[in-house]
């Protein structure tokens, strides 16, 4: 398929129709410590003692996503529990608490890993995809060393790293178009139901009018999560000034004609630490990486993380 766009499209929509049954979890509903509530959906292995892969999806997303179900069939076939948590507000019902989610999210991260980690004889192997994968580096980033004790690996699949590059890619053109209006569609009545749940929470009428996401993100994400403004929710945020800090095996996969990423802004191996390794491929798209005969499925990049991280256990 030509282009980045229909390397998205295709397998998010076609794709993942053919990449076998569908995933069966269990939700468990934990009581955040700010009174809140996170909802994460585990698919067991056969084996109480596996080890556990842990999975972050994107802006929107869910364990249902197709990326997700693909992990979930990797992590099947590879004999391990797998762990997908819902950021707030993702997992179908309406969070309590005013506060929502955001890409640098890295307290509740580290708070959902380190519960995980408890009933794991070993340490996690994570990854995380678009937005939940810039959360992830950032929470890696932030532990530092201490890191080690939670994560083996980590991998971080097409995320937005650097985020003013992806918001402002994002407000143009095709994108605009397709995947601004597709997000908004979700989000806009998510937070309309959250002003109606926290009545003065923002101005609906400038909800309504917003139009792309640092519309959104300046009346919504930045205000609610403790930001100035979305240029300062962006920097402030944003995984790559920091990847330097990592100090456990991280992998940072982003095709270059991803529509949400520009190629410009990817990091070079000279901006990274020693534990940072970057796949570039050409061609992949947004969370994409069709593989197969026609139609395709959407294996191919759950698969190839997966054995990074396995590599580095």
């Amino acid at each position: 398929m030509p282009g980045g766009h229909a390397q998205t499209i295709w397998p998010a929509l076609v794709s993942r129709q053919f990449s076998g049954t569908t995933p069966h979890y269990e939700r468990e509903r934990w009581d955040a410590p700010d009174g809140d509530f996170v909802d994460v959906d585990i698919q067991r292995a056969a084996n109480p003692d596996a080890r556990w892969l842990v999975m972050f999806h994107g802006l929107e997303g869910s364990s249902r996503s197709q990326y997700a179900e693909g992990f979930a069939r990797e992590a099947q076939a590879a004999g391990m529990h797998f762990a997908v948590p819902h950021f707030r507000g993702c997992s179908g019902e309406l969070n309590r608490a005013p506060r929502a989610y955001h890409s640098g999210d890295f307290e509740e991260v580290g708070w959902i890993l380190r519960r995980l980690r408890e009933r794991s004889a070993e340490p996690l192997l994570v990854a995380g995809v678009s937005l939940g994968g810039n959360a992830l580096l950032r929470w890696t980033e932030e532990a530092g060393h201490g890191a080690a004790q939670t994560a083996q690996a980590v991998a971080a699949v097409c995320s937005p790293i650097d985020l003013a590059a992806g918001g402002h890619a994002i407000g143009r053109g095709f994108s605009r178009l397709t995947y601004t209006r597709m997000f908004l569609a979700s989000m806009k009545p998510r937070a309309l139901a959250k002003l109606a749940q926290h009545p003065g929470l923002f101005d609906r009428e400038r909800m309504l009018a917003a139009r792309d996401l640092y519309e959104f993100d300046n009346l919504f994400t930045a205000p609610l999560h403790g930001f100035a403004s979305t240029e300062d929710y962006w920097a402030r945020a944003s995984a790559k000034p920091h990847l330097h800090t990592i100090r456990i095996p991280a992998l940072v996969v982003n095709a270059r004609n991803d529509p949400f990423v520009p190629a410009a802004s990817l990091p070079r191996t000279a901006e990274v630490g020693a534990h940072v390794t970057l796949w570039q491929p050409a061609h992949g798209g947004h969370v994409g990486f069709a593989g197969g005969r026609w139609p395709g499925h959407v294996q191919t990049m759950p698969k190839a993380v997966l054995n990074w991280l396995r590599e580095h256990c």
